[in-house]
């Protein structure tokens, strides 16, 4: 739906004064009083437009901006779940999303998405490029958001473990080539899973209907980290010991800061209005307005529903299996998120009731789809292929069963042949063509996203780029990766002999590298075990 009034938007000219329209119609028609009350009115209309096409760019960039301000709520989260010694390679990594998907979306992402110029095709985008001839500005801001947001899904579950070049690499690769043909396929008017009613020969008659970004955003980014954590493999000691036998229960590994997690759940919540809000903005609808709130109020509801069902739901569990019930906070905050993000898929154009079930369910998937993953020894550090892919495919799937006609008729500006099959049902044709469609455009997700980053990762993993070495997971990827900031930070719970292994490890690579001479380097925020100032031999090239 995104990209239907995309690059459609007037230019802005220049506003008339009272004086000057007064000049402008003065003897305009016949010279006849009515005449010129017809051209006073057609130019005060004109104005209006242009008023609210400039108050609508104004309001698609603080929604960029919040749904921007997301990629915080993600750090908050990845910095808060895993241990101390990852901390800072965790928030790079973070940052390198906003950063690379940011020249990947400038350079070709847009391009692929919404460059579709005057020889357009269903797959992908040909025009645009550097935003050359692009005029809606408002609009590349939001979108380049969108694609960050899907990029930086995966940082959490491949956290721990993974090379910093890899995940550039991915992270370019993901922003600006894999989620800008599904952008294309599905929000573009030529796209050819697009719901456009102005374009002929639609899936189904139908189209697929994502008003937010539930598939393209969440699914591309939830079904890319699991295809990633298939070929990295679990982090050392998750449900293996150090011989490689098999944990007969997975190791917990606890994150450091429940209170970063908790932040980074309000913040995502928060973005989140922009997020479904601001998608409301660009919708061929004439009642924007009542869009934007219905958006807003059904993000509320699921969010807060499916917090509660995976909150008491995960205590009757652990009730039956421990014998005392145990208010889990972690998974109170996953289970909001996973309402989100089902949501996203339908916000504008369910009923409040049905936002409410879908996060209901949402909340009963999320506890599902985690435990599955440890039954399937898949390690993700956030539960992020949970909350954003099973969920993400949940919201895709509840708009073909919920989408309500009236509120369809609302988001598109004219009247919508094929509704929620219940709806359908209700009127007793059983008309599943939107549920079909929406099935096909999950199934072209899951397909594109797996022949193109399935094969990415595992030449990743063939070259030896993806995976961290073993002795740098064990020490943590702050002192491998970015100068031993384990070590300022005071964690002690890193063996000192292992760092110093680690130290020496890396003074030899740099000897066979070239380096001529090794020095002393007396450092100031390390210590050792028994608090004494450490000394370390380091090298340095003449």
């Amino acid at each position: 739906m995104q990209g239907e009034i995309s690059a459609a938007a007037p230019i802005m000219t220049l506003k008339l004064s009272a004086d000057d329209i007064y000049t402008k119609c003065q003897g305009s028609g016949d010279g006849s009083q009515d005449a010129q009350l017809k051209c006073v009115i057609v130019q005060l209309l004109v104005q209006d437009l242009e008023d609210e096409d400039c108050t609508g760019r104004i309001f698609l960039v603080y929604s960029a901006a919040l749904v921007f301000f997301m990629q915080a709520g993600f750090a908050m989260i990845c910095a808060g779940s895993v241990r101390r010694k990852n901390v800072g390679n965790s928030m790079l990594k973070n940052l390198l999303d906003a950063c690379g998907a940011a020249i990947a979306y400038f350079c070709f992402g847009y391009a692929f998405a919404f460059g579709d110029g005057s020889n357009p095709n269903g797959f992908i985008g040909t025009t645009n490029f550097f935003l050359m001839d692009v005029d809606n500005y408002a609009f590349w801001m939001f979108e380049y958001a969108f694609s960050a947001a899907s990029a930086t899904i995966v940082a959490g579950t491949l956290a721990e473990r993974c090379q910093m070049s890899a995940y550039l690499c991915y992270s370019l690769v993901l922003a600006g080539f894999v989620y800008p043909v599904v952008s294309h396929a599905i929000w573009s008017p030529h796209g050819f899973l697009t719901s456009n009613v102005q374009k002929e020969n639609r899936l189904f008659d139908s189209g697929v209907v994502d008003f937010a970004g539930g598939g393209v955003v969440h699914l591309v980014g939830g079904c890319t980290a699991l295809f990633a954590t298939m070929i990295l493999g679990p982090r050392r000691g998750r449900f293996h010991d150090d011989d490689g036998r098999k944990l007969e229960r997975p190791r917990a590994f606890p994150g450091h800061s429940i209170a970063l997690q908790m932040l980074g759940s309000f913040i995502l919540w928060f973005g989140w209005y922009g997020f479904n809000s601001g998608s409301a903005l660009i919708a061929p609808s004439s009642e924007r307005g009542r869009l934007v709130a219905l958006s807003a109020v059904n993000t509320t509801l699921s969010g807060g529903m499916a917090g509660l069902v995976a909150l008491f739901l995960n205590l009757m569990i652990l009730e039956r299996r421990l014998g005392e019930p145990i208010f889990d906070l972690r998974m109170a905050m996953n289970g909001s998120l996973s309402g989100l993000v089902a949501i996203t898929a339908g916000c504008g154009v369910v009923e409040p009731w049905a936002a409410m079930l879908i996060g209901g369910i949402a909340g009963v998937l999320y506890i599902g789809g985690s435990n599955l993953l440890l039954k399937l020894r898949l390690d993700d550090a956030v539960d992020a292929i949970p909350v954003h892919m099973v969920n993400g495919m949940w919201g895709m799937i509840a708009v073909g069963f919920l989408a309500c006609p009236r509120h369809l008729n609302m988001a598109y500006g004219t009247e919508i042949e094929h509704v929620g099959w219940f709806y359908s049902l209700s009127r007793g044709s059983a008309d599943a063509r939107l549920l079909a469609a929406q099935i096909v455009g999950i199934l072209f997700i899951l397909a594109w996203c797996l022949a193109i980053m399935m094969p990415f990762f595992v030449w990743l993993d063939w070259k030896g780029w993806f995976r961290s070495d073993p002795l740098e997971e064990i020490v943590g990827l702050d002192t491998s990766y970015h100068g031993g900031l384990i070590l300022m930070s005071g964690d002690d719970s890193v063996n000192p002999e292992y760092i110093s292994q680690f130290k020496k490890q890396r003074t030899e690579l740099r000897q066979r590298k070239g380096t001529a001479r090794p020095v002393v380097i007396e450092d100031d925020d390390e210590e050792s075990v028994d608090g004494r100032q450490s000394t370390t031999v380091g090298t340095s090239k003449d």
